[in-house]
């Protein structure tokens, strides 16, 4: 901390200059003492250890950095005379540094090997002398300003161009995020501005773009092997590890009709299970939604042509018409790809797309009818085919009778497009891939180029159910070893569900909270800086909140939901491929937060190798149906998404993405945790949401929830304006806290404290009051009877024991004596009409 100087030498402050005695001196229990602005350490021996200035602690990216300590770091080196470390552009740190023998790689090592990653110098300057000023001290204000573009240039008089596909996909991401025209594929990163967001942010958009598993790639790699060429062979690293499960490559099978895929199965059957009753008030639990608003009259829009790449689409992906029903001869779910034929011959209704005109501009109407046809009981029919939809809500004026337009082929501004999708044909992953296509078939009014060695989902489906799965089975069987899976955690409800009824109604009890810039920032730090990814430290946190919301419960498994497209092949295929699983930890309530961390990085790391192991099969292995299991109660997600993610363009009319009202939300788990990460977005880059069953949470609870979690996210990554108390990351999980500031107010005003005036006599309590008076009321205190309120303590002594009677009158007596209570009387003073309590002096 920053050292404080008191004593009859310090001054009583600068004469007419109150602003600078405000700032110099501080007064603590009526003494002067004097603020040094030194940062120094105590020993074991009370000695003092300088550390540095405090005018020389900056902020950068949410973090806070001692200066000195780079400083000192780079001292180490012997042939360093000097340096300085200045923060520059309120962006990059750079390390000015006065030697002849040195260059900037090996500073660079050096410092990567001894100081966290946001500590890291961007820029490294040597310098044959540093200027001085008249005092001999080194004149920070003529040091030169870095400019990394020209000492790029310098250093790399030959740009070296992407040599592959991946490498200028790289590169054009680099170029993007780093403002840049050209780099050459060998430069460091973070010889070029780059620092540890930047890598994060790298991180997120390889993920995306490169369709890579939450754990194949390593953040610590990123920032060691920071070139073009690294990180690409890093990501195909990457990708070839995704085949790690079966060498060989899959081929399509040329079929229409299989077996349903795992996951098939699992949505079909949860869907027939849990929400087929008549409290099931949501007709489509597993639809996908998708809302996009024509946002410009300029934007021109042919209903015709849309149809027609709408078709399209689901001519080149038999997905999106194929059939689920049940085989009556085996049992057996069964997928069956129709022919185009069936599904786009007849009418518009058929084909999947309605158009709907709608009279009133209110929003909260349109809302109110985007709610009614996702709850439509006809929306989507599996056993016929029928598993896509597309709404056209086209707005009206009623001027005229009629209904009026230019050209009623064309969109008109606020129109929207509502596409649905049954959960059981598509994913999140799918989302892309669908807009992509549809957008070409859209610019080329024309059929999409259909390969015929290209694998169909129903291929991943066969491929899938023969795939040897024995090491997976019996690491599934290691995780869940000894645990009571039926046993659910002790989360705070409103109302229980019957254990003999497990249906749900499927309405939702929804929170939100947006995290400011700063916190976010400190979030994203913190991952870079423990090279873990966001979503290791998001479901960390969550494990954290539900240790402290359960009240201490340490063997904690919940379900997490994985994209599960672990082979190259899947990548670019409609379809359902997310599974559900369980992550189990056994927490030591004496681990630390930072300690916690590891323990979820690794877990994550060796689920990764065997996610494709069905849901099914780990319930069937252990016995159990999915209707009741503790893991599926309570699930949590971390969803990244890009600036491209979702993006529809239609022949150079960008249409905009609309989010869906809360309203519109079902609740498939009965508490789950969704975070959403959008590093293109300037503000509000991260957000989360608390999704709980209406069945048994109400909607204050889940909002009382979630302000507990804000609150505990604020412990643990608190920022400089915040006046939250921070918990050291270093320090037990035990000390954070749930209980709101407010509360904790509250519960000091209930708490009772001894007042000073008071010796040894006060009103009784209530408790008190309430025995006295009902002994006296209740019971006739003229009969003779046995004591009521007496509390016996009846014991035996054992055979063969021996026991002291003298010792037992001390022990008694002792024990008396401690505690006022057994010594005292109660007296009704007539005076003041009240009943009293008397410690009786012993």
């Amino acid at each position: 901390g920053e050292l404080f100087v008191g004593g009859v030498g310090v001054f009583a402050g600068y004469l007419g200059r109150d602003d600078l005695t405000a700032k110099a001196l501080v007064e603590i229990d009526g003494q002067l003492f004097y603020r040094t602005g030194d940062l120094v350490t105590m020993d074991n021996n009370g000695l003092l250890h300088y550390q540095g200035r405090k005018d020389h602690q900056i902020k950068l990216h949410g973090q806070r950095i001692e200066l000195g300590e780079i400083e000192r770091c780079l001292l180490n080196i012997t042939s360093i005379s000097a340096c300085v470390v200045m923060k520059w552009n309120d962006d990059h740190l750079v390390a000015y540094v006065q030697s002849s023998d040195i260059n900037e790689q090996e500073l660079r090592e050096h410092c990567q090997s001894h100081l966290p990653p946001h500590m890291i110098p961007s820029f490294f300057i040597i310098l044959d002398k540093l200027p001085l000023n008249p005092n001999g001290k080194i004149d920070r204000k003529l040091l030169p300003s870095p400019h990394f573009s020209s000492i790029h240039l310098t250093n790399n008089i030959e740009l070296l161009p992407p040599t592959n596909d991946m490498e200028v996909t790289i590169h054009h991401i680099w170029c993007e995020i780093l403002k840049l025209n050209q780099i050459s594929t060998d430069t460091n990163i973070f010889t070029i501005g780059g620092h540890s967001l930047i890598i994060m942010q790298l991180f997120h958009r390889y993920k995306i773009e490169f369709h890579l598993e939450t754990s194949t790639l390593s953040i610590s790699n990123l920032f060691q092997h920071p070139t073009i060429i690294h990180h690409a062979q890093l990501i195909q690293q990457s990708i070839n590890a995704i085949h790690t499960v079966n060498d060989h490559p899959w081929s399509p099978l040329h079929l229409i009709q299989a077996r349903a895929s795992f996951a098939q199965e699992r949505i079909y059957l949860d869907e027939q299970i849990r929400f087929s009753s008549n409290r099931t008030t949501m007709n489509n639990m597993y639809v996908v939604p998708v809302l996009y608003r024509i946002s410009s009259m300029h934007d021109h829009v042919s209903i015709t042509r849309l149809h027609h790449a709408f078709q399209n689409v689901i001519k080149k992906h038999n997905i999106l018409r194929t059939a689920l029903y049940i085989d009556d001869t085996n049992g057996s779910i069964i997928q069956h790809c129709l022919d185009t034929n069936i599904i786009l011959d007849g009418g518009t209704k058929s084909n999947g797309l309605t158009i709907i005109n709608l009279h009133n501009d209110d929003p909260r109407h349109m809302n109110e009818i985007i709610r009614e046809i996702l709850n439509q009981a006809d929306l989507f029919d599996l056993s016929k085919g029928r598993v896509i939809r597309c709404h056209i809500l086209r707005h009206c004026h009623q001027s005229q009778n009629s209904i009026l337009y230019e050209n009623d082929d064309l969109f008109t501004e606020d129109d929207h497009i509502l596409i649905s999708i049954h959960h059981a044909m598509f994913d999140g992953a799918s989302v892309s891939i669908f807009l992509r296509d549809l957008s070409l078939a859209y610019q080329y009014d024309d059929s999409l180029y259909m390969n015929e060695n290209t694998l169909n989902y129903i291929d991943y489906s066969v491929h899938e159910h023969i795939m040897d799965m024995s090491l997976s089975r019996e690491f599934w069987h290691s995780q869940l070893e000894r645990y009571n899976i039926e046993c659910s955690l002790s989360i705070p409800v409103d109302r229980q569900r019957s254990s003999t009824n497990q249906q749900r109604s499927g309405l939702a009890s929804i929170a939100e909270i947006i995290f400011d810039n700063e916190l976010c920032t400190s979030f994203l730090n913190y991952a870079s800086s423990h090279h873990v990814t966001l979503f290791q430290l998001g479901l960390s946190i969550f494990y954290v909140f539900l240790f402290k919301l359960t009240h201490g419960e340490t063997d904690l498994c919940i379900g997490s939901i994985n994209a599960n497209r672990y082979r190259n092949e899947l990548q670019n295929l409609i379809g359902m491929f997310v599974s559900t699983l369980p992550y189990r930890l056994e927490i030591d309530f004496h681990w630390s937060f930072d300690k916690l961390v590891q323990h979820v990085r690794e877990k994550c790391l060796s689920i990764l190798e065997h996610s494709h192991y069905p849901l099914q099969h780990i319930l069937g292995d252990n016995r159990l149906n999915q209707s009741n299991i503790s893991f599926l109660e309570t699930v949590f997600d971390f969803i990244t998404v890009s600036k491209d993610m979702g993006h529809l363009c239609l022949s150079g009319a960008n249409l905009e993405r609309i989010s869906l009202e809360q309203s519109a939300e079902v609740s498939k788990f009965d508490f789950s945790l969704n975070f959403m990460y959008n590093a293109s977005s300037d503000n509000n880059q991260m957000s989360c949401h608390f999704v709980c069953s209406q069945d048994l949470f109400e909607k204050s609870t889940i909002s009382k929830i979630a302000r507990r979690f804000q609150y505990m996210f604020e412990q643990l990554f608190r920022t400089q304006s915040s006046n939250i108390p921070a918990i050291n990351a270093s320090s037990s999980i035990n000390k954070v806290c749930l209980i709101l500031p407010e509360e904790a107010e509250e519960m000091d005003l209930v708490v009772f404290h001894r007042l000073d005036n008071i010796v040894n006599e006060a009103p009784a309590s209530f408790a008190q009051a309430r025995i006295w008076l009902d002994e006296r009321i209740r019971f006739d205190p003229d009969k003779p009877q046995i004591a009521i309120y007496n509390m016996p303590f009846v014991y035996r002594l054992q055979s063969d024991h021996t026991l002291s009677i003298k010792l037992l009158h001390q022990a008694l007596q002792l024990t008396i004596n401690k505690h006022p209570s057994l010594h005292t009387s109660l007296i009704f003073d007539t005076e003041i009409n009240e009943l009293m309590q008397r410690v009786i002096a012993r």
